[in-house]
C-alpha cells in the first residue's frame, strides 16, 4: 500500500525538493503552499498540489478533507512552511511578531490537530517538523524567528510523548545555514525593519554576515534528503541535525557560557566587511 504524504511549503526550496524525492520513492505526495502557481512543475511530475495558507484555518481544513476523501488516509505530515522575521525587537511591530508565530508555530500545530484524528484511527503516522538550529542558538535581530523555533522544539518534544501510545512518531529536522530564498528574504527584511534605526549599524553588519552565509550554506536537497530518511526509516531518530556548520553551531552553544557565546556571536558579525 502506498503511503500518503502531506508537505507544506512545497512551492520552493526544501519543501519542493522533498516533495519530488518522496514522489520518486513511490509515495503519494500532496504538496501544499500559498503560491500554487509556483507548483506547476510538481503537477507535471504527477504530484498533487493544494493551495494552503497555514494561517487560514478553512484552507487547512479543506486540504486535509480533500486528501481524506481521495486517499482515505494521511500517513506522514511534513510541517515545512515557515519564514524568518528579522529586525531588532524594539523595531518589529507586534502584529508582525504574531504573524511569525502564526506561520511557524500555530499553523504547524493546527495542521497537526487536523491530521491526528485520522492517524489515531489508523493507529500509525509520522509528523515531521522542520525546525532549525535557530531553535537552540541565538543571534541579534532574530528574536521572533528564534523564539518561534524554540517553540517548535518544545512543542515537538511534548507531542512526541503524548502520541507514543497511539503509534504516531514525531521527528524534528534541524537545518543549519541553507542556500534558499529564505536567507535573501530574511536579510532584506532585516534592513527594511532596522537598517535606519538605532540598531542600524549592527543590522547592516548582520546583513553582510547573512549574505556571506550563502557561500557556506548547504543546498536545500541536503535537508530534503534528511526528510526522506525520516520518512522511510523504520525507527527514525527524534532529531536530525543537517547542513554545514550545524553540528558545530550546536556544539559551540552547548560548550560556551552565555557571555562568551554572546561575545563570539557579535564578534563574528562585526568582523564582516
Amino acid at each position: 500500500m502506498q503511503k500518503v504524504v502531506l508537505i507544506t511549503g512545497a512551492s520552493s526550496g526544501i519543501g519542493k525538493d522533498a516533495a519530488i524525492k518522496l514522489y520518486e520513492k513511490g509515495f503519494i505526495v500532496y504538496g501544499a503552499a500559498r503560491r500554487i502557481e509556483k507548483m506547476k512543475d510538481l503537477i507535471t511530475k504527477g504530484i498533487n498540489v493544494i493551495k494552503m495558507d497555514v494561517t487560514i484555518d478553512e484552507e487547512m481544513k479543506n486540504g486535509v478533507e480533500q486528501i481524506i476523501e481521495k486517499e482515505g488516509r494521511i500517513d506522514i505530515l511534513v510541517n515545512n512552511a515557515g519564514y524568518g522575521s528579522y529586525g531588532a525587537l524594539e523595531d518589529v511591530p507586534i502584529s508582525e511578531a504574531k504573524y511569525q508565530f502564526e506561520v511557524n508555530v500555530f499553523g504547524l500545530a493546527r495542521l497537526s490537530q487536523l491530521v491526528l484524528p485520522y492517524m489515531r484511527k489508523q493507529k500509525s503516522g509520522r509528523i515531521i517538523n522542520i525546525s532549525s538550529v535557530a531553535g537552540k542558538i541565538s543571534e541579534p535581530n532574530g528574536a521572533w524567528y528564534h523564539s518561534s523555533k524554540f517553540a517548535v522544539e518544545g512543542l515537538s518534544d511534548c507531542l512526541r510523548q503524548e502520541l507514543k501510545p497511539f503509534g504516531i512518531e514525531v521527528v524534528l529536522i534541524e537545518p543549519g545555514p541553507i542556500y534558499t530564498e529564505w536567507n535573501t528574504i530574511a536579510r532584506e527584511n532585516l534592513l527594511k525593519v532596522s537598517g535606519n534605526t538605532a540598531y542600524g549599524k549592527l543590522a547592516i553588519k548582520q546583513y553582510k554576515f547573512l549574505e556571506m552565509l550563502d557561500k557556506y550554506g548547504s543546498k536545500s536537497d541536503v535537508i530534503a534528503n534528511a526528510i526522506v530518511k525520516a520518512v522511510i526509516t523504520k525507527k527514525p531518530k527524534t532529531r536530525y541535525v543537517k547542513g554545514r556548520s550545524s553540528s558545530m553551531l550546536l556544539w559551540t552553544r552547548k560548550l560556551l557560557s552565555d557571555r562568551v557565546y554572546d561575545w563570539l556571536t557579535l564578534k563574528s558579525i562585526n568582523l564582516v566587511k
